[in-house]
């Protein structure tokens, strides 16, 4: 039994990051290049687990969230307050971009199997989310997402089945890495929506309630590895859709394919993914803003105003896109894009604290073969977000000069990080 619980107590990971982001990218990632870039969705879901695992450890090993181990690395530096605002900014602003997106994709989920108006549904949706998390606990709102992601990866689950893919293309795509011209921002944003950089917060800020270091790899393994799968269905269900994407067209494949259950199983499977993650990202912001600048003061408890006040703003921000009737899909598409590009740094900061002898001390400092795995991660986010910022100034392709260069310049980046690390476990 505390084997489930821990399951569902962890599926707020795969909540937050199984929202409209991923709905929209990846069956857009399908719809485009077929099955060619399920292995970026089965790296992102390995790079999920590392990074999280990491995070949460930091809070188990040194009672520390990850927020308070970052202001205690830099504490008398005087990058201290530099590197804090960077972290502050871009998590909040990270929240917020996805917040937008999770709203408008709840909406058009809901809009596919009802005939109200958006800017209702844009008001029922976001206070819904806010008495949540207004009068919730973090566990009883983890517990209370674990159901709707069961029920959300249910719905994507049953329409993959539906389309009775092509295996064999399926394992090719899974397995033999391919990088198709024009699919270099899709694979950031299929990066960027599962290992979303707020969420190494999130999971950091609520690991305090896992007894023990096994039963959080325990719990949080099955979550992650359940939400990637999720994820792959949903690159599978987008193979059936013709280029250009929407989500009416996908619907319409989905009805032909499995009848009005079809549908109506991916209408419900959109709105839960936008209602879920509606209530992660505000709740990760405050959790981050805790951290950072509270966590030990009445001011910034989880019914404190401060806290509440964070949550609020980013609450509000999806409301108003949703009110404003933006498109939702280029909206989507670039917060994971954005949420791609923050990746490198708050992966970078990451791995320096879990390599701090000072926080980690003996037993908790990262081993050499998860230093490996944490770099590969770190260093292939850094070459993707290197490489979107060339293409974005250039019109040449992505051909061997493009890639060296994008490599180059990730080497020369992560060359005094590697120096940090060291530093730090000799410390």
């Amino acid at each position: 039994m505390r084997k489930l619980a821990s399951i569902l107590f962890w599926s707020i990971i795969s909540a937050a990051f199984i929202g409209p982001g991923t709905v929209t990218t990846a069956a857009s990632a399908g719809s485009r290049f077929g099955f060619d870039l399920l292995w970026a969705l089965i790296f992102s879901t390995i790079a999920c687990l590392v990074l999280q695992e990491a995070a949460a450890r930091i809070t188990i090993v040194s009672g520390m969230p990850l927020g308070r181990a970052l202001a205690k690395q830099y504490a008398g530096h005087t990058s201290r307050l530099l590197v804090l605002l960077l972290v502050v900014g871009a998590i909040i602003l990270g929240c917020a971009a996805y917040e937008a997106g999770n709203i408008l994709g709840g909406i058009a989920g809901a809009a596919l199997g009802t005939s109200l108006p958006a800017e209702l549904l844009s008001i029922l949706i976001v206070v819904a989310a806010g008495l949540l998390l207004w009068f919730g606990s973090i566990r009883f709102v983890a517990l209370a997402l674990g159901g709707i992601v069961a029920l959300m990866g249910f719905a994507f689950l049953a329409t993959a089945v539906m389309l009775a893919p092509d295996l064999a293309a399926v394992a090719r795509g899974a397995l033999l890495p391919a990088l198709p011209s024009g699919a270099s921002l899709l694979v950031l944003g299929l990066v960027g929506t599962t290992v979303v950089p707020y969420n190494l917060f999130l999971g950091s800020g609520i690991a305090g309630s896992s007894s023990s270091l096994t039963e959080m790899r325990f719990g949080l393994s099955i979550a992650i590895v359940i939400g990637g799968v999720i994820s792959m269905a949903v690159l599978i269900v987008g193979t059936a859709v013709p280029v250009p994407f929407s989500f009416a067209s996908l619907q319409k494949i989905l009805h032909n394919a499995g009848g009005k259950w079809g549908a109506f199983l991916f209408a419900f499977g959109l709105f839960a993914a936008g209602f879920s993650s509606a209530i992660t990202a505000p709740m990760a912001a405050a959790v981050t803003a805790r951290d950072l600048f509270g966590a030990e003061k009445q001011s910034w408890q989880e019914r404190a105003w401060r806290y509440r006040m964070v949550w609020l703003a980013v609450l509000l921000t999806g409301l108003i896109f949703g009110l404003l009737g933006v498109k939702p899909i280029p909206v989507i598409i670039l917060a994971q894009a954005l949420n791609g590009v923050l990746l490198p740094f708050v992966s970078i900061f990451l791995l320096i604290i879990v390599n701090d002898r000072g926080i980690m001390g003996e037993d908790g400092l990262n081993s050499a073969r998860l230093n490996v795995m944490s770099g590969l991660v770190v260093l292939i986010t850094i070459i993707l977000g290197v490489l979107n910022v060339i293409k974005s100034v250039t019109s040449a392709p992505a051909g061997p000069l493009i890639f060296a260069t994008a490599g180059t310049i990730s080497v020369l980046i992560t060359y005094p990080v590697v120096r940090k690390i060291r530093s730090a476990r000799k410390a």
